[in-house]
């Protein structure tokens, strides 16, 4: 797998990771919004984690920088 994320994009996925599990933990979020928000806080630290998003594949996106 080709890395496909900068680090910008990694430390931003972290961050919006940690703000959705503080909501669903505190009960700001409840039911089927909290189950989304822990299935994708847990996707976006995996991503951030190995550097590569499938989404950006189809897309053409990438966010590192090409040396």
């Amino acid at each position: 797998m080709p890395k496909n994320m900068g680090s910008l994009d990694k430390t931003l996925r972290i961050v919006v990771a940690i703000v959705l599990v503080a909501l669903a933990v505190s009960g700001t979020i409840t039911g089927t919004l909290a189950t989304v928000a822990y299935v994708v806080a847990a996707v976006f630290v995996v991503t951030s984690i190995v550097s590569f998003c499938p989404l950006y594949l189809p897309l053409g996106i990438t966010t590192c920088r090409k040396n």
